[in-house]
């Protein structure tokens, strides 16, 4: 299995498990954009898409935050133009950024809640200052998607001091496991 590892805003820096995750895993690589800081949301999903495009092997999206966001707007449109490449196999989505309540990415707004048309997991914390866990419920039941609680690991990103972040491997591999 290969996992394209997609980033959200301002990038994963180097104590990012999103980092880690690249280098250790047996088959990965990492969709780059333009513009980290300032991100525009047709320019993400286009530059998805082209890294999505690209994947020759069986591949699961990982996806963090504001790349959740242009993850699940990818796999909706693709999914309406019937263009998912058959070898996504679904999608790891962790800590998605509200972009509906966050003043500089309400451009990626509204989120939508529509079931996603690949098996998928939504991973939410119960401190993450991005989304509050009943939101993230929320969106695991509309989207369809298996929901896992990963505790208080606030946004899980370089400030909750993960490295390699074994909870969350754990969780990929039982996600993995029932594809």
């Amino acid at each position: 299995m290969h996992y394209l590892i997609i980033p959200g805003l301002n990038n994963s820096g180097p104590s990012h498990w999103q980092t880690f995750w690249t280098k250790s895993l047996p088959s990965a690589s990492r969709v780059y954009q333009r513009c980290w800081d300032k991100p525009q949301k047709e320019e993400w999903v286009e530059t998805l898409d082209k890294f999505i495009r690209q994947q020759k092997d069986d591949t699961i999206l990982v996806a963090h935050s504001l790349g959740v966001v242009t993850t699940v707007l990818w796999l909706l449109r693709a999914g309406r133009q019937g263009s998912i490449p058959s070898n996504i196999k679904g999608a790891f989505l962790v800590t998605p950024a509200d972009v509906e309540r966050v003043a500089h990415i309400q451009n990626f707004a509204p989120i939508p809640s529509e079931k996603l048309p690949v098996p998928a997991c939504v991973v939410g914390s119960e401190n993450d200052p991005y989304m509050t866990l009943e939101r993230v419920e929320f969106f695991a039941k509309v989207w369809g998607t298996r929901l896992f609680n990963a505790g208080a690991l606030g946004h899980i990103n370089s400030e909750s001091n993960l490295g390699e972040w074994e909870q969350g491997r754990q969780f990929l591999a039982e996600f993995e496991g029932g594809l």
